[in-house]
């Protein structure tokens, strides 16, 4: 197929334009829901120029099926330790959920294995939630490690994130809610993610959070997120990224901030769905100070981990992105 080199180039061009927050540069955010594992550096010093104080980096699949148990374990290990640290380099408090994910689920043999290795992982510090579970395809498969996975939240006290699928989602969404609540949650403890028009109402009146994905192309625009703010308002409803290996925006978040406050929306509202809401919901977990994202903030990119720095040959901590001069 051929493509045209001056469309590309303008496409390019509007996509990795320089985003002026200046209308927002006064408020600081947390993404509960951004997959760094697929990002660069970059990214980390991009959104922590934006003003991203927090994340939460959701356990999730890589794109491609993995076919051992110790690919599991090197994984969720890769959460708490390396991009725990890298993101700490930038300046970013980092945390995680934990949890096998609905597409993997279903290969069952594996699916054994990678449940009885999780409770080595979900009391670890920084560990925020059993996530991201729940439904894919909708199979059997899936929704019998959904609940067992629902089970291990229960007994741990730790907060629930639920992937909601691309695919009939509002059915999804509700046997997600559903299922949870046979298993005893309540649904203050569940952030149910990658909401949309159609699911939000029902997700909101039955007394769970509400997430959203602000996704090019799918899920959520930020256009359509102001107007959801607007009219359910900010109780229960929080804002992220998702950020992974697909087409997605890392600045999601501040982004979206900066639309509302362009589009009226208070400075208070804004703070809730875009950093405080994330704080109380995942906060159940009993893993959170907001104390610790500012002592993050004292960087040492020299610092090491496993030998290993964010520095490469030499490198001098934070390159000027200003210039054009790559020295």
């Amino acid at each position: 197929m051929c493509h045209d080199p001056s469309k590309r180039t303008k496409e390019t061009a509007e996509t990795y334009s320089p985003v002026n927050f200046d209308n927002i540069s006064h408020l600081r955010f947390f993404d509960p829901h951004v997959h760094m594992t697929s990002r660069t550096t970059d990214d980390y010093q991009a959104m922590a120029d934006a003003g991203i104080t927090a994340i939460i980096e959701p356990a999730f699949w890589l794109g491609q099926p993995r076919t051992g148990i110790d690919t599991f374990r090197d994984y969720y290990s890769s959460l708490l330790g390396w991009e725990r640290f890298r993101s700490s380099q930038f300046g970013i408090k980092h945390y995680c959920t934990i949890g096998l994910n609905s597409r993997e689920a279903n290969n069952e043999k594996l699916a054994e294995q990678v449940i009885e290795l999780l409770p080595l992982f979900i009391y670890k510090e920084g560990v925020v939630g059993i996530g991201e579970i729940g439904f894919d395809d909708q199979t059997a498969a899936e929704e019998k490690y959904y609940r067992i996975q629902l089970d291990m939240a229960r007994e741990a006290g730790l907060p629930v994130q639920i992937h909601t699928p691309h695919r009939d989602k509002k059915r999804g969404t509700q046997r997600s809610m559903d299922i949870a609540v046979e298993h005893g949650l309540d649904p203050y403890t569940v952030i149910v993610d990658h909401n949309n028009e159609e699911t939000v109402k029902e997700v909101l009146d039955r007394g769970f959070w509400a997430a959203f994905t602000i996704y090019p192309f799918t899920k959520m625009g930020n256009e359509r997120m102001v107007e959801i703010v607007k009219q359910y308002g900010t109780e229960r409803i929080m804002i992220n990224s998702a950020a992974d290996w697909g087409i997605s925006d890392p600045l999601a978040v501040p982004k979206t901030a900066s639309l509302m406050k362009l589009k009226g929306i208070s400075d208070a509202d804004i703070e809730m769905v875009t950093y405080r809401n994330a704080i109380t919901a995942f906060g159940q977990s009993g893993q959170i100070d907001v104390a610790d994202f500012e002592a993050v903030k004292n960087v040492d990119q020299s610092q090491k981990f496993s030998g290993n720095t964010v520095l490469r040959g030499g490198q001098s901590p934070r390159i000027d992105k200003s210039s054009i001069i790559i020295s």
